[in-house]
């Protein structure tokens, strides 16, 4: 009995508190699954989400030529998306190194480090403090 292994190219994509974990299929037909789901599906709130998910392809000029496959968690839709970008950003420099300089000017492939900031004891928020009364 013969298992069929379709080989894949990895990378971890980061924003917010997403986390995306991309693999990218070779010799595909441009199908995206999100946490099993389809895209469309997986981002049916917005369309725009899809967009910034196949930003990667639109910049190489590659679009339906590869499948992914997408394990995303934490954060909201919009990080999660960003996240999912940059992952196939960086799996498509793996499959490819002569992406990178494309990608790069395209500033695909720069994480997007902000996180939220704690809020601290004592204050309202992270930084907002009670009004000062000078008498």
């Amino acid at each position: 009995m013969a298992t069929t292994k379709k080989q894949y190219f990895y990378a971890l994509g980061r924003r917010k508190s997403a986390t995306a974990r991309v693999r990218l299929y070779p010799k595909g037909k441009g199908e995206i699954s999100i946490n099993s789901q389809p895209a469309s599906q997986y981002f049916s709130a917005s369309s725009t989400l899809v967009s910034i998910i196949n930003e990667p392809f639109k910049e190489l000029d590659k679009q339906n030529q590869y499948d992914v496959s997408v394990m995303v968690a934490g954060g909201g839709l919009n990080g999660q998306a960003e996240a999912i970008r940059l992952g196939i950003a960086k799996s498509m420099v793996v499959l490819n190194e002569d992406y990178r300089t494309t990608l790069k000017k395209a500033d695909l492939l720069s994480r997007d480090s902000r996180e939220k900031e704690r809020k601290k004891f004592g204050l309202k928020g992270a930084r907002k403090q009670r009004q000062f009364t000078k008498r």
